[in-house]
């Protein structure tokens, strides 16, 4: 299958797994409970690639659904790459500032999003499934890296969705409205479950031609 390479990626292809284990802390006065639990509905506020290590040995294997909103990588967002990981070139990288102007943007977000993914897919139950976030700028990469980490059978969509109510108007070519949600199985085969068609819903459909399928 093919895959995609990108500056960094032989540092940090394993690099999930050198990423120590940090015992959570629950703190007593951000809970909305008298008792506090790290078993329960838990927010956790810290770097997401230690918190993702930390909470596995409870959750492997576990989560039915994942979501994540990753970003965009669109020169704008002020993200730094922050992942200490024992090459030169990525220590180089460390805290600073990913812009348009960066010619390696493209490679950082790749480092950034490839020990995560890893991470992500251990989570999952075997009809467990992942959701992502992205737009036109790292869609493409996106795709090949869950290709390459989840197999590209595993693929179940790539929901575009109008993410602007109205369009600015100002574009110089096509007007960009639009979002990816790519959606990724832990198994292949994966079906969402969907609500029983009720009467009321049949009643919207006719069948004036007699077709034998059915309305």
């Amino acid at each position: 299958m093919p895959s995609l390479h990108f500056k960094g990626k032989a540092f940090v292809q394993h690099h999930h797994l050198v990423v120590p284990y940090h015992e959570l802390t629950p703190i007593k006065v951000k809970s909305l409970t008298d008792k506090v639990s790290l078993h329960d509905n838990v927010i956790v506020h810290g770097d997401n690639l230690r918190a993702l290590k930390a909470l596995l040995p409870t959750y492997s294997g576990k989560v039915k659904c994942i979501y994540i909103d990753p970003p965009y990588n669109t020169g704008n967002e002020g993200w730094a790459y922050n992942d200490n990981v024992s090459s030169p070139m990525l220590q180089d990288w460390l805290g600073k500032t990913v812009d348009r102007e960066d010619l390696t943007r493209h490679d950082k977000w790749c480092c950034m999003m490839l020990p995560r993914l890893r991470l992500l897919r251990e989570f999952l139950t075997g009809d467990g499934v992942i959701f992502v976030s992205i737009d036109d700028n790292e869609v493409h990469r996106l795709r090949c890296l869950m290709d390459e980490i989840f197999g590209d059978d595993h693929f179940v969509a790539d929901a575009v969705w109008r993410s602007a109510d109205s369009s600015n108007n100002d574009s110089k070519a096509f007007s960009l409205d639009h979002n990816h949600t790519v959606i990724y199985s832990r198994e292949p085969g994966w079906l969402p479950k969907v609500l029983a068609r009720s009467e009321d819903d049949n009643a919207h459909y006719k069948n004036p031609d007699k077709d034998p399928k059915g309305p």
